[in-house]
């Protein structure tokens, strides 16, 4: 997965259903002589954004400029709601109305919400061109636009502000709701949930019928990708031009799903104003949704949170790093374009040691990223006879991945890497060794594009020979 990126220079525009989520909590420790029902002795009141404005608030968390566009009424509970958003840095740009502000009421005791009371009335002004032009203000600095549908309202006439978007320019994101989604034609990103996208396709019994039906649907509406949630299934996103993508569920614990979707689409738009790909923003999103559903209550991730929790991922990852060459491919350009310096070094690592840890770790001391390429089992054969390898390609790839310094490891299956090494195009080459520059493989082609080619010394003591001879064992060294 790629780093998580700098989001402070993105800007991003949230329109909306508005509301505000209130939570009364309290302990509870009988049952009610009136009914079967605690008896919550409330001690305290909280008040969180819902909603658009929980979406705005992420994004905010992330480090992004936010401006929050929706309907509120002109009462207490719309002050509240706009001191939470405020307070988190999003600028208020809704629109007063008529009616009351949505609140949502959640009571809770022992860390379980035992009811959710819901106040809504209508708002007059639903659906009317004043509010389109209104929203049509807060899109000039916006780098993508985020529409939070809660079926309030507020995006009665998303089809025109999807619109006024394409016109302009912005990428769209859309978290849609009902059974209409002819309305959210021609956005960019739609990001249902799997009852929500079950309801407009019919029911998904397997991820060949999901992938089926959610690209029909995509080419249908004009959309270049839809992210479909699925709970403890994770994550499937399918997008234009590529293979479907499923992601795990990362969540170890579930206290409480409340407002998950809405910390899922802001993760995604605040990668992708950041430059990240539909990919990585995904992979991004759905560790963001198991760091939520962690939490109490309306809640959302802080940049610090989600790295933690991708290095972790990284870290308990057997195949950490492991790439097919298309793969590596891509990623190394995407490396590249972020202004990362690409090391590269190669070798046959059977028997993995101190000596080549020390190696690998003096290569990675000149590298953003190392890559690190590994001859598969019939190249080291041909190198070493037919008693090598000891450890199979897979087995030596992922031994590579886990160590601290390496970063991308790729087989390949000739005498020598040298036609690799030409397609990555590293910034450095490094072997291990007394070779001379013009000894190494893929020396001609990096020099020729104004890289650098580098030898560095083993470890002395070290070597696989010697412990295959400590074995009773004969064979050669590897590096």
């Amino acid at each position: 997965m790629a780093s998580l990126p700098d989001m402070s220079s993105g800007n991003v525009t949230v329109i909306g259903d508005v509301m505000l989520d209130r939570f009364w909590t309290g302990g509870s420790r009988r049952i009610s002589p009136e009914a079967p029902v605690p008896v919550v002795n409330i001690t305290t009141q909280e008040d969180r954004a819902g909603g658009a404005g929980n979406v705005a608030v992420n994004l905010a968390h992330l480090g992004l400029d936010v401006s929050l566009v929706g309907l509120c009424g002109e009462d207490d509970h719309g002050r509240a709601l706009r001191a939470c958003v405020e307070a988190a840095g999003v600028r208020w740009n809704v629109m007063p109305c008529g009616g009351e502000t949505i609140v949502k009421l959640r009571v809770l005791s022992r860390n379980q919400q035992l009811l959710r009371m819901d106040f809504e009335s209508p708002l007059t002004s639903y659906g009317n061109d004043l509010f389109v032009g209104y929203a049509k203000q807060h899109l000039t600095d916006a780098d993508l636009v985020v529409f939070s549908d809660y079926a309030k309202g507020s995006l009665a006439m998303v089809d025109r502000l999807l619109e006024l978007c394409r016109e302009m320019g912005k990428p769209t994101l859309v978290d849609p709701k009902g059974l209409d989604f002819e309305r959210y034609r021609g956005a960019t990103i739609l990001t249902p949930n799997l009852s929500e996208l079950e309801a407009i396709v019919g029911p998904c019994d397997s991820e060949a019928a999901l992938v089926e039906k959610a690209e029909a649907l995509r080419v249908s509406l004009d959309l270049q990708a839809i992210l479909v949630t699925r709970s403890e299934a994770g994550m499937t996103l399918i997008q234009a031009g590529s293979a479907p993508q499923h992601l795990a569920a990362s969540a170890r614990e579930v206290y409480d799903v409340t407002g998950a979707g809405d910390t899922v689409i802001a993760v995604m738009a605040g990668c992708l104003s950041a430059g990240l790909s539909l990919s990585d923003s995904a992979r991004f999103a759905n560790q963001a949704a198991g760091i939520v559903v962690a939490k109490l209550g309306t809640a959302s991730v802080t940049p610090r949170e989600l790295g933690a929790a991708v290095a972790s991922a990284a870290k308990t990852s057997g195949n950490r790093g492991v790439m097919t060459e298309p793969e590596l491919l891509i990623e190394v350009e995407r490396r590249k374009s972020m202004g990362q310096r690409v090391v590269m070094t190669n070798g046959c690592f059977d028997i993995l040691h101190a000596g080549h840890v020390a190696y690998l770790q003096q290569a990675a001391a000149e590298a953003d990223v190392l890559v690190v390429a590994v001859n598969d089992d019939n190249s080291v054969r041909r190198l070493k006879g037919p008693s090598r390898p000891i450890n199979a390609t897979e087995d030596r790839m992922s031994i590579l991945a886990a160590l601290g310094c390496v970063d991308l490891v790729v087989p390949f299956s000739e005498d020598t890497p040298a036609r690799l090494i030409e397609a990555v195009g590293p910034h450095v080459l490094v072997k291990g060794g007394d070779y001379r520059v013009e000894e190494i493989a893929g020396h001609e082609s990096v020099l020729a594009s104004g890289g650098q080619v580098i030898t560095l010394d083993f470890l002395a003591g070290h070597s696989t020979s010697e412990l295959l001879a400590r074995a009773g064992k004969s064979g050669e060294d590897v590096a």
